[in-house]
């Protein structure tokens, strides 16, 4: 197994990343998990690490030369562009997007090289909603989908399961992913909701588990034992990527379902038993979703903890 800390990769520019004034994905959300990180007494304990930029060539391994061209054409020099109706950029929003997918190459390397048990990458714009050649909801660049290709091409590995718990589809990194031998992706959100997909999956690797409102923790942890680890074990993955989205929480308002830290604490130790056992502990999460920044916090925390318990 992997030896070491935990790491918490992020960069500055992710927090210069404004959709504008109001809008619920914004820079006090990092700011509310380092303060409950510091309150919890781990911040100290985590080895950070500045997030590179991605290259052209690691982001064009899950996006079109297009699609990052036409980027760059609309990146704003002043004032706010829409990428699409809820995706929003300002003068450093493409900077972010850069170290935000440059946040899990990173992470890979470290885990791959063993100098980290696992990573938590502390990043936005996040990124499971963007697909090859579109931005849309808040994302620019599907960091999990860059991190699991980087895992794939530059480390050889021949098995890579994508975990996301966001309470919204992971449309993008199916988009990206469905046909992808190497890759599965088992996922839980609540539907019907946005982005109004992933009832019927798009490739034999995508293991999608649509929940109704209201599904409580203790559902969702019955859906983790039935069908998600077995999926898993069975896959035996050599890496494990999580789509960290928190906004499946009680208290956000971005949703109506009814899971607790103790949920997203919980589960991120029975992926730390995956791990473990088939991937040498190996684990890179990434920050999705999560709005409510007193329930973030804690979520977020509670997650790290685990992370952070070898």
């Amino acid at each position: 197994m992997s030896s070491g800390p935990s790491a918490y990769i992020t960069h500055p520019a992710c927090i210069m990343h404004s959709m504008g004034k109001g809008h619920p994905e914004c820079a006090e959300r990092l700011e509310a998990i380092k303060d409950r990180l510091m309150a919890a007494g781990i911040w100290d304990f985590l080895l950070h690490i500045e997030a590179p930029a991605a290259t052209r060539e690691q982001l064009a391994r899950v996006h079109g030369l297009d699609y990052l061209d036409r980027l760059a054409l609309i990146s704003p020099t002043h004032g706010f562009v829409h990428a699409d109706p809820d995706t929003a950029m300002n003068p450093f929003t493409l900077r972010a997007a850069y170290h935000a997918a440059g946040a899990g190459i990173a992470a890979v390397d470290a885990v791959m090289q063993g100098k980290v048990a696992n990573a938590f990458c502390g990043v936005r714009p996040p990124g499971h909603h963007a697909e090859k050649n579109n931005a849309m909801g808040f994302c620019f660049f599907n960091n999990v989908a860059v991190a699991a290709r980087h895992a794939t091409e530059q480390y050889g590995l021949k098995r890579v399961a994508i975990v996301d718990f966001d309470v919204h589809h992971g449309n993008g990194t199916e988009d990206i992913l469905c046909d992808d031998d190497k890759v599965i992706m088992v996922s839980f959100f609540q539907h019907p909701f946005f982005p109004y997909s992933g009832d019927t999956p798009r490739g034999t690797n995508m293991h999608n588990f649509p929940m109704p409102r209201g599904t409580t923790g203790a559902q969702f942890r019955d859906l983790v034992l039935e069908k998600w680890l077995p999926i898993l074990n069975e896959f035996a993955p050599q890496l494990i990527l999580i789509s960290a989205g928190f906004d499946a929480h009680l208290e956000d308002e971005m949703s109506t379902m009814g899971l607790v830290e103790a949920d997203y604490a919980w589960v991120t130790k029975q992926l730390m038993k995956v791990a473990a056992q088939h991937s040498q502990g190996r684990i890179v999460s990434f920050l999705e979703g999560g709005y409510d920044l007193s329930a973030l916090g804690r979520s977020v925390a509670a997650h790290i903890k685990e992370l952070s318990e070898d």
